[in-house]
């Protein structure tokens, strides 16, 4: 066995990740996540993203909107980088591995790991939670093995998934133990970035999201540059001008949200934008975070809409890229139920 927090030098570097298709992909999203899976392209690490549609399914979905959701999900990462000759890309459903780990793993946590998931209480909180699913209480199981039937190494989350990390770290250490074996790494989380967390244009102390009433609350990947630039002129702020340090944003949510997108699309630090523009009133710097942000962003709504128009493309891709995946996939479910102990599925 390795120690605990160590990745064995056996295992490929590997990255792993990926969003359900839910629709109405934000600027947090892309921002959040996607910004961050097409920097990881390269020699560094393989690459695989996933569209987690059996995770959208722990709540009910329309099924025409599930379909369409997905299209646009991975419209939405080839437009905004991610090479499908590159990575790998593809709907987890594509993926049988996915689930048949899923169910093994769901042998290994415990109930008591998955009450104490805060996303868990969050859904649930107010709620009956005896008329949830049972999928959206155990996902996190299934989570894990998105990531471990890979032997993924690395996971770039938000810090609202960082709890799940350390779950797929608990159940890859307790099937170790249980078997003594050392076969599924211990995936680091990689968190970082300015934007990791973009909040609410309306409100700084929300978490911006799709499901807010208000569309004036977010930027959509699908809105075209004037839409971006009216949405950043009218985004919330607070009379005063941006401070000489980064400690002068601490009891202002707003300010501080700005500056760290503005850090995000120009892929500077939080510091070296408020060095940049100390002294300005939103008044000046509101009209450079729209030209930015259109610049950046406006190219991937026009693409998203050309793929989306070619709907047969984009389900070649995802063929495709699941091919790959079970190229990795397969070996790595044969062998663990060899280790369970099951008659494994001939190679």
């Amino acid at each position: 066995m390795s120690e605990a927090g160590a990745t064995p030098t056996s295992f490929t570097p590997r990255v792993f990740s990926g969003i359900q298709p839910s629709g109405g992909l934000t600027l947090g999203n892309y921002l959040g996540a996607i910004k961050r899976f097409v920097d990881m392209q390269g020699p560094e690490f393989e690459t695989i993203y996933c569209m987690v549609d059996l995770h959208a399914i722990t709540v009910w979905q329309d099924p025409e909107a599930l379909t369409r959701n997905t299209r646009e999900l991975c419209a939405g990462f080839i437009a905004a980088g991610i090479d499908p000759t590159q990575s790998i890309l593809f709907n987890q459903s594509q993926v049988p591995e996915h689930a048949q780990l899923g169910w093994l793993f769901s042998c290994v946590a415990r109930m008591g790991w998955m009450g104490r998931m805060t996303q868990w209480k969050d859904k649930t909180a107010g709620k009956n939670a005896e008329a949830a699913s049972l999928g959206l209480f155990a996902y996190p199981a299934l989570m894990a093995a998105d990531i471990l039937v890979y032997h993924a190494t690395h996971v770039p989350v938000g810090e609202d998934q960082k709890q799940h990390l350390e779950l797929t770290r608990d159940i890859a250490a307790k099937f170790n133990h249980d078997y003594g074996v050392d076969f599924f790494p211990l995936t680091e989380p990689v968190i970082e970035g300015a934007a990791t967390r973009v909040m609410s244009l309306r409100d700084g102390s929300k978490k911006m999201s799709k499901s807010d009433p208000s569309d004036m609350s977010r930027i959509n990947m699908t809105d075209d540059a004037d839409a971006i630039a009216k949405k950043i002129r009218k985004a919330k702020t607070d009379p005063e001008p941006l401070p000489e340090t980064l400690d002068g944003l601490k009891e202002r949510p707003e300010a501080r949200n700005l500056v760290n997108i503005y850090a995000a699309l120009a892929d500077q630090s939080a510091e070296q934008v408020i060095s940049d523009h100390a002294g300005q009133q939103f008044g000046q710097f509101k009209p450079a975070l729209v030209d930015l942000a259109v610049d950046r962003l406006a190219p991937i709504s026009t693409e998203m809409a050309r793929l989306m128009n070619d709907p047969a493309e984009i389900d070649r891709i995802l063929g495709a890229g699941a091919a790959r995946a079970r190229e990795i996939t397969a070996p790595i479910l044969r062998k663990t139920y060899d280790i369970v102990g099951m008659v494994p599925p001939p190679a």
